[in-house]
């Protein structure tokens, strides 16, 4: 969807199922096309295109991508974004840490990530560009060595180098953002920028690193992590990192107490990841693997000191507080105000509510195209209070 200012958006079509290229093709027509008659009936659409590995080998053949486009332009949509995060299955089993491998100490990352921007060359409109958000490194558990933080670093200066090479052939801008999440190599704003001065020193005065490389902020992870919006965006732009993309998207936030604990029993399943971080009353920070993790801690009586807890659980962007549970809901709306006071900030924005299906059930009450026109609504919303429209 165009919007004022030359921004885009689109919700991330991770949300479907997805395992190969039909699988994905078929979503879109039963789902996707279902919400553009929704929100943006008439008018040009866009996708935030999840290909994982075995899909985006598919729709690379050339024959493959060449239909694709043909549908695209038959149905008055297009592509801006792709999510390479999650590289094999994303649905229906155990994800967990998984979803990180391979990291960016492997070559299947690197040729997965470079695939990926060979697609979005050929099918990005010139005017909009095209993104490809991508795993924050690694999981934190897996880097052991600097053997292994150096080969990350050489890894994307080597994918640098091809989006670089892509963005001069085809006058598109393409970038990639890494993605900060809890309890990875890259986990905090700190953290980023400390790597990304990593990646500057390796290469001084090679400016395709601020053109191709940046972060991809997702609302919901840094919220976890308890950091502002406001100032967290501030200190990445700051420091010359490109804000690439922003995942609109929101965490679940809880005072620890007895029926609390109990209700997000119904939360804590076994596909997904759920880091938890607690805040204590003086203002310390602690850490639990996965929310499995923090209930046994709870039953333990070993989170006593613990004020709030925020999980990383995607709750619909719209979804109201309750009783027992808030969510960071105020930290989006944070980050859609520094977007309304610089809209040149960031030009790429995608809402992401992956967790469609393993959401409790007292949260999935319509179907997920309701869901999402619901995320729509509240979107542009939002977005509205802060001059930014939706454009013809």
């Amino acid at each position: 969807m165009r919007l004022s200012h030359g921004i885009q958006l689109a919700y991330c079509t991770n949300i479907h199922r997805g395992g190969d290229w039909p699988e994905t093709f078929r979503s879109l027509n039963e789902h996707t096309l279902r919400v553009r008659d929704r929100v943006a009936a008439a008018k040009p659409y866009a996708i935030g295109l999840r290909l994982g590995d075995a899909a985006s080998r598919q729709l690379g053949q050339a024959d493959e991508l060449a239909r694709f486009r043909a549908w695209l332009d038959e149905n008055n949509c297009y592509i801006f974004t792709i999510n390479g995060f999650p590289y094999g299955d994303f649905h229906g089993k155990r994800v967990k840490e998984q979803v990180y491998q391979p990291d960016w100490t492997t070559p299947e990352r690197v040729e997965y990530t470079k695939r990926l921007f060979d697609i979005l060359a050929e099918i990005a409109p010139e005017e909009a560009g095209g993104s490809v958000s991508t795993v924050p490194c690694s999981f934190k558990e897996f880097i052991t060595t600097d053997a292994q933080v150096e080969a990350m670093r050489r890894n994307l200066w080597e994918v640098i180098e091809h989006i670089d090479t892509l963005s001069e052939r085809s006058g598109k801008d393409l970038h990639l953002g890494l993605e900060p999440e809890p309890l990875c190599f890259l986990e905090t704003s700190d953290e980023m920028i400390r790597f990304y001065r990593q990646l500057r020193d390796d290469r001084p005065g090679d400016d395709r690193l601020a053109k191709r490389l940046g972060v991809n902020y997702d609302t919901c992870h840094l919220a976890v992590e308890f950091e502002e919006a406001a100032d967290a965006l501030g200190s990445l732009a700051a420091e010359g990192i490109r804000i690439s993309k922003l995942h609109f998207s929101s965490a679940l936030k809880v005072r620890p107490g007895a029926g609390a604990l109990d209700g997000l029993i119904g939360f804590a399943e076994d596909i997904y990841f759920h880091q938890v971080v607690a805040r204590g009353a003086d203002g310390s920070l602690k850490r639990y693997r996965d929310l499995p993790d923090a209930l046994a801690a709870a039953a333990r009586g070993e989170t006593a000191g613990d004020d709030e807890w925020r999980i990383h659980f995607h709750v619909p962007l719209h979804c109201p507080p309750t009783a027992l549970f808030d969510t960071t809901a105020d930290q989006l709306q944070a980050a859609i105000g520094v977007l309304g006071g610089n809209p040149a900030l960031c030009l790429h924005v995608e809402m992401e509510t992956y967790t469609w299906e393993v959401l409790p059930g007292e949260m999935r009450q319509r179907d997920v195209v309701e869901q999402l026109v619901g995320e729509y609504d509240w979107t542009l919303s939002q977005l509205a209070g802060q001059g930014i429209l939706p454009v013809d």
